[in-house]
This record gives C-alpha cells, structure tokens and sequence, in this order.
C-alpha cells in the first residue's frame, strides 16, 4: 500500500498511545491483558476516530473546489462534532443533517454534543426523522446552498466510504509500528463497529500489513449478520481503493450483535458497567453509543473466555466523551458527597 499518493490535511500529527489497562485487567480475572489504542487523544475539539477519515475527505473536498461542508448523524453525533470543527479550522461553513433516531430526542438546549454544535457556530443544523434517506436529505441541503451561490461537499455519515475509511488504513499502519517498538505481540484488536468505515479500515489495513492480527468488532446498531455484511462491503471498496491485493477475505470480519441493547444510543447496563469501570479504575472516558458499548462488549468476552489465557487484547478508544454529559441521569452513582466545614 502506498498511501502517500492520497491527499491529506495532516490533521494526524502523531501516533496515538498504545497504553495498558492494568487496573481493568486484574480486575477481569488477569487471565487476559488489556490495552488501549487513545484515539479519544487525536486532534480537533474533544478528540475522537473521525478526524483521521477526515483528515482524507475533507482534502478531497477542497481538492474539488468546495466551500462549504454538509454532513449527517445522530442527535450527539461525535462525527458531526468533528467534521464541524474541522471545518471551522479550515474556515468552511458546515452545515448538519440530525436524524432524530429516537423520537423526541432532539433537543436545542440539550448538553453533550449538542451544545458543541451551537458552540462551534455550526451554519445550519436540520432535524429529520428516524428512518430519513440521510444522503437524499444531505442532497436536498446541497441543492438549496447551490442556489444561493456556494459550492458544497457531502461527506457522509461518520465519513464511512473508502476516501475515509482509508485514514483507519493509516491507523493500522501505525498501530504495527508502535507495537514492533514496544516489543508488544497483540493477539486480537477489538473496535466499535457502527458505520463501518474505522472497522473496515482497520481490517483493509491489518491485511494489507501482513499482520495476522484478527480483527473483532462490536456492534452498536446492527444484527451481526447485517453489520458483517456492511463491513464486508466496505471493506472490499477500502482494498480496492488503497491497493491491496486480492481483496478481503469474508474471515477477516467478525461482528458480536449481542451489546446492542434495545437499539442505537439507547442505554444498556453492560454499556453503564464499562463505562464506570474503566473511569473508576483506569481514569479513561468512555462515550455512551460508542466505545461504551464496545467495551461492554469486550469486558463480556473476556469474561466468557472469548480470548484465550495470557491473549494481549487491544481495544480501539474511538473517542466521544462530550456525549457523557447528556447521558448524565443513566450514569451518575448518586453518591453522598462528605461536607466538612
């Protein structure tokens, strides 16, 4: 792979730590030992995975010409989040497409993300129902801002096609650096898999580097079979695009629908257990959709012996934490503060 002869802004400007999670792993049983990818610590306003696939969409957006940025999420999209603020670095207008996936979800003064918005100086924001043809709704937007004069760049949901996908290409690359450095053999990589365009990056990438590091991800909105499926597809575009030879093999994705919960962004007591142990016990946040949902999902597959004894995990931290704050009734322990005075 030669991934130089894509354009990129250089929103990456080091490697993200590869850290151990002692604290976590002993608690599990120390039959496996946990480590942690801090992709939460990229640049761009409170981190997170999306700027490495926007590092390559939005240099493809003003190799086009474009002036201004639409993009599409959730209500406490963390991709919206960030490709807001990387637009407002590259001095670009953006403008958001807010799919209310949860009836009555959307709310103005809401904290988290939502706040971010409002904060970043987002251009415009449209709230469409669950279930909106996101990329019609996207066009709509575009269609209305060509009129007026400006020349806009739709990327995609969490910027999930093969120009994103290609910056967690990047990412396994720099992950089997890191870990020749550290003199650290990983046994299996475990990613939030939502979109699709981290997991199937990660994947294209651990083969393309001849690795033999199985992939696993974690649903946070699919059946297994239809976020395989997804990932799959994905992942066969990100090969072609990037150069590796003789596509993907349907082995190398593997998804757990199991952590899901009752749907996407919905609470579950596997995703309030994670994200409490490893703020407890390792000082590391952990966003509620995301990597929350992951790590529960993790934390259950070590318990049930998923990963054999003495097997180094590592788990990808996607990043996220400003959406803890709208969950903040699902988390918070109620604890009684000690006054003294």
């Amino acid at each position: 792979m030669n991934l130089a002869k894509f354009p990129r802004r250089g929103y990456v400007t080091a490697p993200t730590p590869i850290e151990p999670l002692p604290h976590l792993s002993k608690s599990l049983g120390g039959k496996v030992n946990l480590w942690m990818k801090r992709d939460d610590l990229l640049p761009g306003t409170a981190g997170g995975n999306k700027t490495r696939k926007l590092d390559f969409c939005i240099a493809d957006a003003l190799k086009q010409g474009a002036d201004t940025v639409i993009t599409c999420g959730a209500v406490q999209s963390n991709h919206c989040r960030l490709t807001l603020a990387w637009a407002v670095k590259e001095g670009m207008p953006c403008h958001l497409v807010l799919e209310e996936r949860v009836k009555g979800s959307f709310k103005p003064e809401a904290s988290g993300n939502n706040f971010l918005f409002d904060l970043l100086g987002v251009a415009g924001i449209t709230v469409v129902p669950g279930g909106t043809n996101m990329m019609e709704a996207m066009q709509a937007v575009a269609e209305r801002l060509r009129a007026s004069g400006r020349k806009p760049y739709i990327i995609p949901g969490g910027a999930s096609n093969p120009i994103g996908a290609t910056g967690y290409v990047a990412c396994a690359q720099e992950t089997q650096e890191q870990l020749f450095h550290m003199g650290l053999a990983i046994d299996c990589m475990v990613v939030p898999s939502g979109s699709a365009g981290t997991h199937s990056g990660i994947v294209v990438g651990m083969r393309g580097c001849n690795a033999n590091i199985p992939v696993v991800g974690i649903n946070v909105s699919r059946t297994k079979e239809a976020q395989e499926q997804l990932v799959r597809k994905l992942s066969g575009e990100t090969a072609e695009r990037v150069g590796v030879r003789g596509g993907i093999p349907d082995d190398d994705v593997t998804c757990f629908g199991d952590y899901v919960g009752a749907g996407y962004s919905l609470p579950t007591e596997g995703m309030v257990e994670a994200v409490r142990l490893l703020a407890s016990q390792e000082a590391v946040l952990l966003d509620p959709v995301y990597s929350g949902k992951a790590m529960a999902g993790c934390i259950d597959l070590v318990r049930k012996g998923y990963f054999p004894e003495g097997s180094n995990v590592l788990f990808l931290h996607t990043g996220g934490s400003p959406a803890l704050y709208a969950y903040r009734d699902v988390l918070a322990s109620g604890y009684d503060a000690e006054r003294n005075g």
